[in-house]
């Protein structure tokens, strides 16, 4: 798996339209020193649950409308997607095993 670049343009369809699994999306730029640290903690997630959950990033600075639209006003923060809906969120940086234990409140892994 390879962790999907989302934009303003294709989040609709990409992260909304997904029906067969979770969504998450990490919301980050690249001068946020804590969204670098969770870079590593992303790409793990997605190699090892990357078949339960479909594993994205959306650049705040590049796409500021997704961004506004879901009130992002820390960064990085992680927004995990059901059916279109948002059903958890997860602010701040956190190790992988902190990031999955928070995940599994949502989902089981």
């Amino acid at each position: 798996m390879a962790v999907l670049k989302v934009t303003d343009d294709n989040f609709k369809v990409e992260v909304l339209s997904e029906a067969t699994r979770y969504v998450l999306v990490d919301f980050w730029a690249e001068w946020c020193g804590p969204c670098r640290m969770m870079a590593p903690v992303i790409d793990a997630i997605d190699q090892k649950y990357g078949a339960q959950i479909k594993v994205s990033k959306l650049n705040t600075d590049d796409n500021q409308v997704t961004a506004a639209n879901y009130q992002i006003t820390g960064i990085p923060c992680c927004i995990l997607f059901k059916d279109g809906k948002e059903v958890g969120r997860i602010v701040g940086y956190k190790s992988e095993a902190g990031f999955v234990k928070d995940l599994k409140k949502y989902v089981a892994l």
